[in-house]
């Protein structure tokens, strides 16, 4: 891809933007106040900030576009939880395909954002990886691609994570 100006990438990959959103809101409840659009929308703003990244390639930039769309859907849930406090705190494993959360609330992703945020301080790789598979919906080949490592490393690293995160998030 070379240095592409973040101006002529985002046409390029709407689509896909779209589809990662569409991944992300659909673990969120119903009646989430950003739809699709929305959230592509608001991730693009994000990225627009983003003025020292050199976009390596595809992957590399639908990986930090998944990761700026989490952050968003965590605000979001953050601010909603501050508006209507309590309700018991819910939280489902992760499965084996791809951490899909079933049936997610605010809550759930609060706990996983913390519990990631946890697993970035011990290893950033696996952070990444889930912020790829989970969020972004890549698969192992594009998460490798992404994150300039091979697919037998993200198998690897991926398995490890998702076993931190399980017995991080049913404690």
């Amino acid at each position: 891809m070379g240095v592409m100006p973040i101006e002529e990438l985002f046409p390029l990959v709407y689509n896909e933007l779209r589809q990662v959103a569409a991944r992300q809101l659909r673990s969120e409840r119903d009646g989430h106040t950003l739809c699709t659009t929305a959230l592509v929308h608001e991730a693009w703003l994000e990225l627009t900030k983003l003025h020292r990244i050199q976009w390596q390639n595809r992957a590399h930039f639908l990986a930090i576009a998944a990761q700026a769309m989490r952050r968003i859907l965590i605000d979001y849930a953050v601010a909603r939880r501050r508006q209507k406090r309590g309700g018991g705190q819910h939280v489902t494993s992760l499965d084996d395909d791809a951490l899909a959360i079933a049936h997610a609330r605010g809550d759930d992703l609060i706990a996983l954002d913390d519990a990631l945020a946890r697993l970035t301080v011990l290893s950033e790789r696996q952070a990444r990886i889930v912020e790829c598979r989970f969020y972004g919906g890549m698969s192992v080949e594009e998460t490798g691609e992404a994150l300039d490592i091979s697919p037998a490393t993200v198998k690897r690293e991926w398995a490890l994570a998702r076993a931190w995160l399980n017995r991080e998030l049913r404690s």
